[in-house]
């Protein structure tokens, strides 16, 4: 299981990477690996607008359909059509393929999420 220092995590085992106000967002190597084979990708439109834990996208395996929950608050400036258009991306490389851009509303709700190491024993609990 691929973690990487720096980045934040969310108990729906989505990550969040953040640049000032900025922020990439996607699954973690851990929901892909739970998922399977990735064969849908749906994602939200330029400028929607969502809060925390939200639900802005969804993944569809071979094993199961999940949403995908906003790591924080914001305004979304890109999807990734590439992910889209190829969702088996998001197995070869959770981490390298993001699914949305967005703007953070609340720069306080990074509070809420986990760093590496605390992400790491989650998923090691929930095993």
């Amino acid at each position: 299981m691929k973690i990487i220092e720096g980045l934040y995590y969310t108990k729906n085992h989505e990550w969040l990477k953040v640049s000032a106000t900025k922020a990439y967002a996607g699954i973690t190597d851990y929901a892909q690996h739970e998922l399977g084979d990735i064969v849908y990708v749906e994602l939200p439109e330029t400028g929607t607008d969502l809060k925390q834990d939200e639900a802005f996208g969804a993944v569809e395996s071979v094993k199961a359909a999940s949403d995908i929950f906003m790591p924080v608050s914001g305004t979304i400036t890109e999807a990734n059509d590439a992910v889209v258009d190829d969702p088996s991306l998001v197995n070869q490389d959770a981490f390298e393929n993001w699914m949305i851009s967005f703007d953070i509303r609340d720069l306080s709700e990074l509070e809420n999420l986990m760093d590496a190491a605390a992400y790491e024993e989650f998923c090691n609990r929930e095993e």
